[in-house]
């Protein structure tokens, strides 16, 4: 979800108007994709690379946060939404912490709607704590070394039990993941929109879900037809 801080400079609005008219953009995005009938939505709301903006901003988006899952999550519980936060906790403010602990208690039992929320999340960040895991497990001896292949691995990641993405979605124009689910969107199909984030409704999602329905995914195979 890129975009938000150029869409409230091209307004000469403070940068945390365009989180709070992000944090809208996704209300409206959780929505569309439930009425378009997915089944999952992963968005990436705050980046291990973000602690190095400035404070002010940081904790604004933590505030966002916190409005958001306080405002929408009785709603979102009501509806079948089944809340799972990605990322390290390390580091997030107690209160933070809480609230996601409480977010992903509350809708545990949920199986509607999958909404997954990439917060203090890194793919790299991600892997080295899965890596690290995994080999605690091998040199206690719960795992065999013998029987480690990727599907193995994947259970120790944030995504245990969620599929990967069929297509990531990258608004306001740039062009790479950013260390967004990096082992996960392996064979993922992405699009690049040039929409800044808070103006992207359900028509963009729905458009780049068209795009998508019309590519031939071969993970690393042929072409349907190739000899």
């Amino acid at each position: 979800m890129d975009g938000n801080g150029r869409w409230a400079s091209a307004r000469g609005l403070p940068r945390a108007v365009g989180h709070e008219r992000g944090v809208e953009a996704l209300r409206k995005t959780v929505e569309a994709a439930q009425e378009l009938g997915l089944s999952y939505l992963t968005v990436f709301s705050f980046s291990t690379e973000n602690w190095h903006r400035p404070v002010s901003e940081v904790n604004a988006l933590f505030g966002l946060l916190k409005a958001y899952v306080k405002r929408d999550l009785g709603q979102l519980a009501r509806e079948g939404v089944r809340i799972r936060v990605l990322g390290t906790r390390d580091g997030l403010p107690k209160d933070v912490q809480a609230l996601v602990d409480q977010a992903e208690e509350r809708t545990k039992d949920n199986t509607k709607f999958n909404l997954c929320i990439a917060f203090n999340y890194g793919g790299r960040e991600e892997i080295m704590r899965a890596a690290r895991q995994l080999a605690i497990a091998i040199k206690i001896g719960s795992v065999d070394p013998s029987t480690l292949d990727e599907d193995v691995f994947a259970t120790y990641l944030d995504t245990a039990g969620i599929p990967d993405p069929d297509l990531v979605i990258r608004t306001s124009g740039e062009s790479r993941l950013s260390n967004f689910l990096i082992w996960q969107s392996a064979y993922s199909e992405l699009i690049f929109m040039d929409v800044l984030w808070p103006d992207f409704r359900g028509e963009h999602l729905q458009q780049a879900i068209e795009e998508f329905q019309g590519r031939e995914r071969r993970f690393g195979g042929l072409a349907t037809g190739s000899a």
